[in-house]
């Protein structure tokens, strides 16, 4: 039976600004290879939902380097995942800039309109957003220090899942017990 959780975005900012800076061992990093923004972004969204998708092809999961979704490291594959998915797994929706919240996930597009860099809201004062990112890895780095064509962000609005499968993974990936896969 699939049911509704909240997204917890306290989680989110905890686990964005232990691994801003430095890297999560279970995880691959993909600089130098692409980017590592969006990989980081999932990892975050990951720690405010505890729940991952396993659709082959369209699905947002992360097993291993070679083991992913697409959704997982990529811009718009992610952007996508997140604002359509009607199954388990995190759901959200594009808003408008005033309407972001600590947890939410900005993407930012180039002169090309390509969207290109994927953050992660840690802080929300009356006049700056901050954010946590990899690739240029920012820990609480103001918005209003980027320079980007336009920006679109990704509200969250929930996490489905499956009442079979309930699993609190926040303490194993905010400190994993051993290096995994991912070094």
């Amino acid at each position: 039976m699939i049911q509704e959780k909240e997204y917890l975005r306290d989680r989110v900012v905890t686990y964005a600004r232990k691994y801003a800076l430095v890297r999560n061992p279970l995880f691959f990093t993909f600089e130098g290879i692409g980017g590592n923004c969006t990989n980081f972004a999932s990892q975050c969204v990951l720690a405010g939902s505890c729940v991952m998708n396993f659709t082959p092809t369209y699905g947002w999961f992360y097993l291993s380097s070679n083991r992913r979704a697409a959704a997982w490291t990529g811009v718009e594959f992610f952007y996508n995942f997140m604002t359509t998915n009607t199954d388990v797994g995190p759901f959200g929706r594009t808003v408008d800039i005033s309407e972001a919240m600590v947890g939410d996930i900005i993407q930012l597009q180039n002169e090309d309109e390509v969207f290109y860099h994927t953050l992660v809201i840690t802080e929300i004062t009356e006049n700056e957003i901050f954010i946590c990112a990899n690739s240029v890895d920012s820990l609480d780095r103001p918005l209003s220090s980027y320079t980007y064509k336009a920006l679109r962000v990704i509200h969250i609005d929930g996490v489905r899942y499956d009442t079979r499968y309930i699993i609190d993974c926040f303490d194993s990936l905010l400190n994993p017990p051993i290096a995994a896969e991912g070094m």
